[in-house]
């Protein structure tokens, strides 16, 4: 099975994390499953980039992101040619590095 590394992030998972999971899963599905409480304000309908991750290693593995996450990643904070809506990233059979960025662009944050 895949692992995916989340790298140290100092709210969200400040120790960082390694994951197994199933082929399939989207990035953010196996975050929440795992405890690694990344935001999704949208509730992974691909409407909002709060859920934006940076792959660094294994981005090749991952599917092309279709027009509509292009276009919400240009309004994400923080973008990077590895950067993916991690609700619309789905896990192939390679393992993952991924960096949650420090900031979303989010205007109604459940944690004030």
């Amino acid at each position: 099975m895949p692992k995916i590394v989340f790298l140290p992030h100092a709210e969200i998972c400040p120790e960082g994390k390694v994951v197994e999971v199933e082929p399939g899963i989207s990035i953010c599905d196996a975050a929440l499953e795992n405890g690694v409480e990344i935001e999704h304000a949208c509730e992974k309908s691909c409407a909002c980039t709060t859920c934006h991750v940076i792959v660094r290693e294994g981005f090749d593995s991952l599917e092309e992101p279709d027009e509509l996450e292009e276009d919400m990643l240009d309004k994400a904070w923080g973008l990077e040619p590895e950067s993916r809506l991690s609700c619309q990233a789905i896990v192939s059979d390679e393992d993952l590095v991924v960096e949650i960025p420090k900031y979303t662009i989010n205007q109604v944050s459940e944690k004030h």
